[in-house]
């Protein structure tokens, strides 16, 4: 071989390892762009933005120190102070004892009890001549509603009369003056608790949807206290308020027997007429039965002209209304004077026990939705937590801790309010809509998705780099074959 020849061949060969070289140096520049520069930059554009949460702060809400402070005021009147008083009047005893409710395994309750004598103005109010001290206060007892267990921020009331048969009976009644004297200054004392809307409606023809028993030895009807159940359905179909209602609805319904159906009566679980001739359901209302008395003669002409006594129907609502907000009367010994609700219909301390069972479980729903919803965004990682869902799950918390601080410090009214900012706040941030899971594709959609796209750019750069791996161990081993 002659040496242009060699040289030719020299040069080809460095030329071709030039050529080589610069196809490493450009594999490996798009494999660095691709890792240092593409990778990041598609990262960070398809990150799920999650805003911080309190994580801590929720988990601490359910073993927070729960505390209610009970304000009791002791007041002797003259000449009935023991003589085995431990201190001379007037002083203050603070005790603690654990108390047990539904909603916690142990809630504290903090009492301040003031003994003191009576001042001018109760010495007035009560008999001077009473021997014994009358302890008037709160109940110590903290009970949540027994029928509405899940307390809404507004209801609406309805009054129906069901006339099912108005040929026989022109029913005629006051209700609207019957709601103003009534209904509304119980509904005003309430405020704090909801907000209420009433109306009121008359429906004809509307039957109970029950055929009542016949009863020969009494010449009645006889609704006994198994079908009462099967009266409500019926019923509340023709009532119609429940569906265009935001709030839930409280029915009362007042029943005028058709004339074939009279009178009607309805009897307790053992048989016994029931003395209001009126039943009550949970979170649903009520229903009195108005049986009109039967004409002196036969040849009375029809419709009867029927005029209802407001006064005793009223007083079957609110005691109805009363038990669906869990507002019964305690039964005390005869020795103890209890506040009178008065033209109100509800006592002071008994909107104070109301306001606690609220607030009790309020905060209780509070920590079972932001429980629930902390443990749904740690499950489904690519949920975006938006700034605004976190603010209300940060309201909610704060609202929470701080309508305990004010129970501790027996500022009842004001832990209410916050228990209601912190129940809204809740339910804002766990049904926001951005927080739907079906909005976002799970992980394995999302390798399908992005295959397809970064298969055919990584297969060139990656048989690329492999090559010049196996080219990088055979420069290796021709070293040795040489020696």
């Amino acid at each position: 071989m002659t040496q242009e020849v060699k040289m030719a061949a020299a040069a080809a060969m460095a030329a071709d390892e030039a050529e080589r070289a610069r196809g490493r140096r450009a594999a490996l520049s798009f494999a660095a762009i691709a890792v240092v520069l593409g990778l990041p930059l598609w990262w960070r554009t398809t990150e799920t933005y999650r805003a911080a949460l309190p994580y801590g702060d929720i988990e601490g809400l359910g073993q927070l120190p729960f505390q209610l402070a009970v304000p009791v005021a002791v007041v002797f009147a003259p000449g009935s102070v023991p003589g085995d008083l431990p201190r001379p009047l007037p002083f203050r005893d603070v005790q603690e004892m654990e108390i047990s409710v539904n909603l916690r395994p142990s809630i504290t309750s903090r009492y301040e009890t003031v003994y003191r004598r009576t001042a001018s103005q109760e010495e007035a109010a009560l008999d001077v001549a009473t021997a014994r001290g009358h302890l008037v206060g709160l109940s110590d007892r903290v009970r949540g509603p027994r029928n509405l267990l899940s307390p809404a921020s507004g209801y609406e009331i309805t009054f129906s009369l069901l006339n099912p048969d108005p040929k026989s009976h022109a029913v005629d009644w006051d209700i609207e003056d019957a709601v103003n004297r009534y209904v509304q200054p119980v509904l005003d004392k309430l405020s704090l608790v909801a907000n209420f809307s009433v109306d009121s409606q008359i429906l004809y023809y509307a039957v109970l949807g029950v055929t009542p028993r016949f009863d020969k030895e009494s010449s009645s009807f006889l609704l006994s206290a198994h079908s009462l159940p099967h009266v409500i359905n019926p019923v509340e179909a023709r009532l119609g308020s429940s569906a265009a209602s935001l709030y839930p609805v409280l029915n009362f319904l007042l029943y005028v027997p058709e004339r074939s159906h009279s009178p009607l009566y309805i009897q307790d679980k053992d048989g016994a007429p029931v003395s209001t001739n009126a039943f009550h359901s949970p979170r649903w209302g009520g229903i009195m039965v108005y049986n009109v008395e039967a004409p002196a003669s036969p040849q009375v002409s029809l419709p009867l002209h029927v005029d209802v006594d407001m006064v005793r129907v009223m007083e079957v609502f609110l005691a109805q209304l009363r038990l669906l907000f869990g507002l019964s009367r305690e039964e005390l010994p005869p020795e103890f004077l209890l506040e009178s609700p008065g033209n109100e219909g509800l006592a002071d301390w008994e909107l104070d026990r109301l306001l606690w069972a609220h607030t009790v479980e309020n905060i209780a729903t509070v920590s079972t939705t932001l429980t629930s919803l902390a443990q749904l965004l740690d499950k489904i990682g690519n949920i975006v937590i938006k700034d605004d869902v976190a603010s209300e799950v940060y309201q909610a918390v704060a609202s929470a801790q701080s309508a305990m601080a004010e129970l501790a410090a027996g500022h009842l009214h004001l832990a209410f309010q916050a228990s209601k900012e912190a129940v809204t706040s809740s339910e804002r941030a766990f049904f926001d809509p951005s927080l739907l899971h079906l909005l976002y594709f799970p992980d394995d959609q999302k390798f399908a998705i992005y295959i397809p796209l970064f298969l055919p750019m990584a297969v060139p750069i990656l048989l690329s780099l492999a090559k010049i791996v196996r080219e990088a161990r055979q420069r290796e081993k021709e070293p040795t074959k040489m020696d």
